[in-house]
This record gives structure tokens, sequence and C-alpha cells, in this order.
């Protein structure tokens, strides 16, 4: 060593692989420059857009549809207009040579509904959902005030065509208009055509747009549509009733306030009382003490003798009304949702099919019988549908006491059905046996199709009563029929043969086509059922209320019973019930009683006063013989429009962005 420190090697200034760190002014220069890159750009992509835009408004063979629509003024004055639509946007001019321009309303951000009038022809209406203006700042060549747009409503405008044809026409195209961006290619990028081969056919689009829903995509990619939004609206078939027009006095052209919906209050049951399967819980062996009830009872009647007005022990009664019964056909909803998007009739038929079947399969322990209802006496009740995010809502009334007649309602408007019924029942003594009959006619309305399926109800019979073992089972022949469609279900529920052996709940049935039989049914509606198709002779298991069917019941909600009425039911009857449930038939029998005087001292004072009973939530149809739900909306669920739907003390409404007006299902 010399002694001497050796000097520091001095390090690299270029790292291996990378260069040194600009210095801040260089940082400085390159950002400016980016950013004035960037600009350019921007200038040139917005110029782009606006000569686009304004390529397409200008371009007379890129039109959608034209014609002379009335439009609503802010004085509510109706001006005959002559309407172009073009892709995004409507243009509006005072005539049709489309020199003197109005406005163009921008439809990307705006919706589409219908609207009820009392006028001749169709209406509909343009929004804003936010408010906000419709209006284009400058019109196609440039001008800055439209004519008459002073006189024209800001965020909305009101249209009115001659026919509905036409007014669903333009509702049709424009649908379209505003979900696309670029219809076909514009004629700045695509060799000149003439105006008929540019125009587009209008039948050929409402063809189009009714399968937007299914596949929107491959239709987009088919005619060259850039979609904006992904959002799917199906064509819907609006139910027509005149009875609609008597309260559209009231529709207002404003959105409703976004105030807090008072909805009931809803709990969920907290357990379902199953009997078991097969036989057993159809069958019942009656105690030395019931048996001397049913004697002492049994010589009170003669065959063929009424039983309505004949007063039944507890001890063969289920401990809930019949009202409530009536809801059992609702856990397996779910078919009824299905059919909403299924678009062969013959499926929806089958779905049809199988939810009535559903039904019955719920036994009580033992055989019982529900209570018979007091006239006036209501029942509410609810189910959550998980996959659809939607509510199916019951409501049901005595609306008769002699004779004793029942009607009910079922709404699920956002998964597209309503039921609605009127039931009469009758039970008849024949010595050894009792009929319970359901009298009266019940229809399935899908709300989007259009449809209604009208059907019975099977008999219950009770055999056994003075010999033999006591045994309750489904009789007769039902039908379940679609006008529209021509398409129908014939179940036949078989008794079991006195002699000859065969087993309890037998059905058979056919599905059928006017005269001509599709597909066969056969088994147990208890255990399982098969389908023959009659085409190709395949058969298969078409309905079995398997454990897993059993687990994917609906789950069903109530109304709390501090929440509920004097005539609610389960309040009504929970005296008795609480009774029957302890084994305490004396105190059941006395409590029954009470309610049974009460209804009788109601009837001989309305009676003595000349006045007559009027039910709460049902109307009576003289031309159709039937109760309608005074509140009953048939509308197909509107996506744009309709928000929730809820029930509040027996009125199941819808929460909309604006004011409509309700459709009533033929009834």
């Amino acid at each position: 060593t010399t002694g001497l420190t050796p000097s520091p090697t001095p390090k690299s200034k270029l790292r291996e692989g990378s260069f040194s760190s600009p210095s801040p002014a260089q940082v400085k220069v390159s950002k400016k420059h980016s950013l004035k890159l960037q600009k350019q750009s921007y200038k040139v992509e917005k110029k782009k857009a606006e000569n686009e835009f304004q390529t397409t408004v200008n371009d007379t063979s890129v039109i959608l549809l034209s014609d002379w629509l009335k439009v609503r003024s802010t004085l509510k004055n109706w001006s005959r207009m002559w309407c172009v639509l073009k892709p995004g946007v409507l243009i509006i001019f005072k005539n049709s040579k489309e020199k003197t321009w109005v406005g163009t309303v921008v439809l990307a951000s705006s919706e589409i509904i219908e609207r009820p009038s009392k006028k001749d022809g169709f209406c509909f209406k343009i929004y804003n959902a936010l408010n906000q203006t419709i209006w284009t700042l400058k019109g196609p060549k440039g001008e800055n005030v439209g004519v008459l747009s002073s006189s024209l409503p800001t965020s909305y405008l009101i249209f009115r065509a001659q026919s509905e044809s036409d007014g669903r026409c333009w509702m049709d195209a424009l649908e379209l208009s505003r979900k696309c961006t670029n219809l076909l290619k514009k004629s700045t990028n695509m060799p000149s055509k003439t105006q008929d081969e540019s125009y587009i056919d209008l039948v050929d689009l409402q063809q189009k747009l009714s399968l937007l829903g299914h596949n929107q995509q491959s239709i987009m990619q088919e005619n060259n549509i850039e979609c904006v939004s992904e959002n799917q609206n199906s064509n819907t078939q609006t139910i027509e009733d005149s009875s609609a027009v008597d309260s559209l006095d009231s529709y207002q052209d404003i959105e409703i306030e976004n105030k807090e919906i008072k909805a009931t209050k809803y709990i969920a049951e907290l357990g379902e009382e199953f009997g078991e399967t097969g036989e057993n819980s159809q069958t019942e062996v009656l105690a030395a003490e019931s048996k001397n009830l049913v004697w002492a009872l049994l010589k009170q009647l003669r065959p063929g003798m009424d039983l309505s007005k004949v007063v039944l022990p507890t001890f063969i009664l289920e401990p809930r009304s019949f009202l409530d019964k009536l809801s059992d056909y609702y856990y397996h909803a779910d078919l009824l949702s299905a059919c909403e998007n299924e678009k062969n009739p013959y499926m929806r038929m089958k779905l049809i099919t199988k939810w009535y079947l559903s039904g019955f399969y719920k036994k009580p322990k033992g055989l019982k019988k529900p209570y018979n209802p007091i006239l006036g006496e209501t029942f509410r009740c609810m189910w959550d549908h998980p996959e659809t995010n939607s509510s199916t809502y019951f409501l049901a009334e005595q609306v008769s006491h002699h004779p004793p007649v029942s009607a009910f309602v079922v709404v699920n408007r956002k998964d597209g059905f309503v039921v609605d019924g009127t039931i009469l029942a009758k039970s008849k003594f024949y010595g050894n046996s009792i009929s319970a009959v359901l009298e009266g006619t019940a229809k399935v309305t899908l709300l989007k199709h259009g449809e209604e399926y009208c059907f019975t109800m099977p008999y219950a019979h009770c055999k056994g009563i003075i010999y033999g073992k006591m045994t309750m089972e489904f009789g007769g022949k039902v039908h379940i029929h679609c006008e529209k469609t021509g398409y129908s279900s014939e179940l036949d529920f078989k008794l079991k043969p006195l002699f000859g052996g065969g087993k309890l709940n037998e059905v058979s049935g056919r599905i059928l086509i006017g005269k001509r039989a599709l597909a066969t049914l056969s088994g147990f509606w208890d255990e399982e059922v098969f389908l023959t198709d009659l085409n190709g002779g395949t058969v298969s298991r078409f309905w079995s209320p398997t454990k897993e069917v059993r687990q994917s019941r609906l789950k069903r909600y109530i109304v709390p019973l501090d929440d509920q009425g004097d005539f609610e039911s389960e309040n009504l009857w929970k005296k008795v019930s609480y009774a029957i449930e302890n084994q305490d038939q004396i105190k059941a029998t006395e409590e029954k009683f009470i309610l049974e005087q009460a209804q009788r001292k109601r009837a001989k004072e309305r009676t003595d006063c000349n006045d007559q009973w009027l039910a709460k939530y049902f109307d009576f149809n003289d031309k159709t013989n039937n109760w309608v739900y005074k509140h009953i909306d048939a509308r197909p669920w509107d996506e744009l429009n309709d928000i929730v739907q809820y029930e509040m003390d027996g009125n199941i409404t819808t929460k909309t962005k604006h004011q409509t007006s309700p459709v009533r299902a033929g009834s």
C-alpha cells in the first residue's frame, strides 16, 4: 500500500438498461407537450362527433319515421306538427316541408311511456326523469330559437297519434332510436344510396323490436347498431277495458314526489304444519267421545241436505279460516312468474297446469276442516320471490254469508300475473259421506301476454262417517282453458274405488290445442305425475312434491297479530284457535258460539234498519256474476315508470315515477 486513500469510483450517469432521470425543466416541457396533444385530439374527436350528429340530423336518407302528430303546449292546447325521427333525436317542424324548425328532442337522456287520455287516438309522453331539459340548443341548420319552443314544456312533451296502432308504432321506433347511437352506417361512410334503399322498413323494425328482450345483441349486430344501454324492454300487450277511462280525470303531468312509502308491515311465518305423506294423513279413526258427537249431529241431518247452516263440532276444525286455506295454492307462485318470459303458449299452459297441481299436497294433521268465514272477514299475506326481486300479494274477503261466498285476488305485476276468483262453498250430506263442493271459477291473467286462464276446482269428499275408516280425498273433473291461445288442460281427480283396491289421490288428464290432445298426464298428485308427449312418445316426470320441492317453497309473510283489524282472520278467530291448539274443545265451542251469535245479531240489525251490507275490498259485477277487487291494476309492468309494488290497508298498488291510471282486467 502507498498510504494514499483511493478515490471513490464515480457513479455512472446511466444505470444499466435505463436512462438518467430527466430534469424538472424537461418534465415540465414534456407535460406541456402531452397536454397540447390531448387538447388537439379532444378537439378533433369533438368536431368529429358534432359532424356525425349534424350529418345524421341533416341527411334525408337516415330517417326512422316521419308523420304528423299532435303536440300539447304548456297551455294544454294541441298543435299538429310534422315529426321526423332519426337515431337519437326527434326533430319537430311546423309543416311537412321541414323548413320551419320548432325544436329537436334528445332521446338518449329521455324516457318514453304511454299516457292515458280521454281524447280520441293514442297518447304517449317523452320526458326527462330528472326534470332537465329535453331540447337541443340549436336546430338542424344552426337555428337558435324554434318557432314555437317558447310555448312547449322544457322537460317533457305529450304527443297524440291518430290511432293506437300508429301510437304504438311511434313508441317502438322511439325506443329503438333512444337506445341506439348509430343506426345503419352514416351516409358519410357509405357509398351513396337512393332514399328507398337507405330508408328503414318500419314494419321490419316492429318485428325486431318485439324480440329485443330476447336477443337484442344479434339484432343490433345485424343492423350495425351500437347500443347505448343494456336494459331490455320487450313489447307488452295492454289489457284494454273501457272502465279504465272513468278515472282518467285524476291524471297529472307531474312526477310523483319522492315520499316515503307507507306500506303494511309483514313478518315471516314461523313455521308450516304438514301432515304425513301418503294415505295416513287422509284417514282417521275417531275416538269414542268424538264418535258420539258425530252421531248426535247426524240425527239432525237428511241425505242431500246442505250443511252450510249446520254448526259443526270443533274437534273436526283446522285452526285457521277457509280464507287462509285458499292461499295454499301460491307457495309455488314462481311457476306463474316463469310464464312472463316464456314465449311458447304450449309451455305456458304446462307451467299453469303444474302450478295448479302444486296447491294440493299441503295437508293438515288428521281430517280437519277450516273455519267457515264470518261475513266481512278478511285475510292477507304475501310471498317474496328472491329470483325476481318481487312480491306476490294475497287478499281474500267473505263477501256473502248465505250463500257462503269468498272473493280473493293475488297480484304480482312485476312478474306479470294476477289471479282472482269467486268461490261458493257448498257441503252436502249423503249418509255415510259428506262432499264439499267449491262452485264458481277463478282465472290467472298473464299481463304481458294478455291471456286469461280460467279454471275450476275439484270437490272434497269425506266418507266413512258412520261405518268404516274416515277418509278424505279430492274428486271430479276440472278444466283450465285459455280462450286466446286455444290451449287447455283437463284433469280428472279420481276417488279411491270402494272395492278392488287402488290408491288415494290418483289424477289423470290431457293438455290440448283445440280438440287435439298434445300430451297426457297420469299419476298421484301427492307423489308423482308423469307427462306423455303424444307427438314423440316420450315420458317425463311432470310434477312431484319431493323434499327439494318442499324446501324451495316461497316464504310466506303475514301481518303481525297486533296490527290486524278486528275482522282479519287470525285476530277474529284467535280465541277459538288457542282453545283448539290446547285441546280445550269446550272453550273452543263457547268462543265459536260467541262469534256466530254476534254475526246473527249484526244481520238482524241490518234487517231491522233496512241497511244493505257492503263488501270492503270487492265490488259485485252483475254481468259476470263475480266479485271484482276494487283496486285491481292489470297494467303490464313498466320498467320505465313502475318502481315497486306494495300493499297498504288492503290496497295493492304500485309506486310509480309518474301518476298513471289502473287498467281493470275483464272480469
